[in-house]
């Protein structure tokens, strides 16, 4: 397994060992003691499988109350994937990183708690997988809009068409005005 790090700390790229041949592929996506023996230390509770179409935008999400860390991969087509600090007291508070997941390049991306969350499908649909530290609460559910001009994500939106979002999505708030922690 290959850890990268990136500009904001606890934000990782995981590259996993990928054994392949004329007949396909394996790799181990998780492992408790390999992760561990690289100082990833994640007690998962739910996984989850969600299906996309091209130009859809899902986020940016999190739980204020029982944050998630999610390790998230793409099984099949292309999403840009993003992760924002909204830990007021982090020094990188505000900031995001974004990195391409493929069913081709088999990266997973660590997106711990006190972060929130969003993707962009790329490819003509996207099945986006992850692992969750907390059960989903609704109640607790909470989105920033994925254009909140104070982040400032460059999503590589095709043909610089805006991208589909749920209700839910557009009714977000914007970092300045959303519930973050502490």
């Amino acid at each position: 397994m290959n850890i990268i790090p990136t500009n904001i700390p606890d934000v990782l790229i995981i590259e996993p060992q990928v054994f392949g041949d004329e007949r396909g592929f394996f790799m181990e996506t998780y492992n408790q003691q390999t992760f561990a023996a690289n100082d990833l230390h994640m007690n998962f509770v739910q996984d989850n499988h969600s299906r996309s179409r091209h130009g859809i935008l899902r986020g940016l999400h999190y739980q204020i109350e029982n944050p998630q860390g999610k390790l998230v991969r793409v099984t099949r087509g292309k999403v840009f994937d993003v992760a924002v600090d909204i830990r007021r007291a982090s020094p990188s508070f505000g900031q995001w990183v974004g990195i391409e997941l493929s069913a081709e390049n088999q990266r997973q991306f660590w997106v711990p708690a006190g972060f929130a969350h969003g993707f962009y499908v790329m490819s003509e649909s996207a099945d986006f997988q992850y692992k969750c530290t907390a059960l989903y609460a609704p109640e607790h559910e909470r989105c920033i809009r994925w254009d909140a001009p104070e982040l400032g994500i460059e999503w590589p939106l095709v043909n610089g068409v805006s991208p589909q979002v749920s209700a839910k999505d557009a009714a977000g708030s914007t970092l300045d005005q959303a519930e973050v922690f502490a």
